[in-house]
């Protein structure tokens, strides 16, 4: 077993093939996606993907972007279309694969990790190195179509993870806040 990243645009296709297999069967659409890619490219989408034998057990992307919080800009990175076999779950892969994300993220110099989970996914973040953000609020989207993840139906936590000195010393203005990531209309929140 191994971890093998890639900018989304260079994933092999037989490997892009399976991750998009991998999403259907977690998030079914009567209308897959038929493009090559996921994301919005201005975000700089990373794949990493934990690989058996050339079988993909868990994949993730890395999205990033600059962003403004407390008069402070901020080199940000996010977890989005985490993703687990469903014949392997529960046997660790996603939790492997999310803590070397999180090792990637602090290892490429980026200030702070940031995204949001399902409330229900909170401990299997934090196990894999992330932590909430109490009282968190990301708002995606764009300024003109703002879309924040406190909205209506939804039930999520905001995780993150503090690299350089800086986001360290003012993690606290982080808590109970709301964080303008606008990260466009493709990837709402990633």
């Amino acid at each position: 077993m191994h971890i093998l990243s890639f900018p989304e645009a260079a994933t092999p296709a037989e490997l892009l093939l399976q991750v998009r297999d991998l999403q259907q069967e977690a998030w079914p659409s009567p209308t897959p996606g038929n493009g090559r890619f996921n994301h919005d490219p201005a975000l700089l989408p990373m794949s990493m993907l934990l690989v058996d034998d050339g079988t993909v057990l868990a994949a993730l992307d890395i999205l990033s972007k600059e962003i403004t919080h407390a008069d402070r800009r901020y080199q940000a990175a996010g977890l989005s279309t985490v993703v687990a076999r469903k014949a392997v779950r529960g046997r660790g892969h996603g939790r492997h694969l999310v803590a070397a994300a999180h090792a990637a993220m602090a290892e490429a110099g980026f200030d702070i990790g940031l995204f949001t989970c399902d409330r229900p996914l909170q401990r299997f973040y934090e196990s894999a190195g992330w932590q909430p953000l109490p009282g968190t609020v990301l708002i995606g989207g764009t300024p003109e179509t703002p879309f924040p993840s406190d909205r209506p139906g939804f039930d999520k936590v905001t995780m993150a993870d503090f690299f350089s000195v800086e986001s360290k010393e003012n993690r606290l203005s982080f808590h109970h806040s709301r964080i303008e990531l606008y990260p466009g209309e493709i990837d709402k929140l990633w």
